[in-house]
């Protein structure tokens, strides 16, 4: 059985910045993709960033250039740092994992393709 636990998120000021960090543990195999998903209220849950096994990043277009995703492959471990906040980055931050390679062509942008999810972490933006 594998879990992924999260750490980090919190209350901040528009404009502030928060940091996450979510670790794979448990009968774990070598993660191929982690990544990040978010879910406001009354939305849907959407892509935020994802980070595959050779280091290459994906990014929302509302995160790019003020989230940074990151990852240390020997501990199973992802990182995102958030910076320049704002109030529309409020929701519940889930972190997912997937333990096989992606289908040919097909970046790591969708909940489908992932085998793991965290329990979610608070993350609220006040203006």
């Amino acid at each position: 059985q594998v879990q992924l636990v999260e750490s980090g998120g919190g209350l901040v000021q528009a404009g502030g910045s928060l940091s996450f960090s979510c670790a794979a543990s448990g009968r774990t195999l070598s993660m191929y993709a982690m990544g990040w998903f978010r879910q406001a209220p009354g939305k849907e849950r959407e892509f935020v960033a994802a980070i595959i096994g050779n280091g290459n990043a994906y990014y929302a277009d509302s995160v790019k250039g003020r989230f940074t995703i990151s990852r240390d492959n020997a501990k199973n471990t992802v990182y995102l740092q958030m910076n320049s906040l704002k109030p529309e980055d409020t929701a519940v931050y889930y972190c997912a994992a997937r333990n096989r390679g992606l289908p040919r062509g097909l970046p790591p942008t969708s909940q489908g393709l992932y085998d793991y999810w965290g329990q979610g972490t608070q993350v609220t933006v006040s203006s």
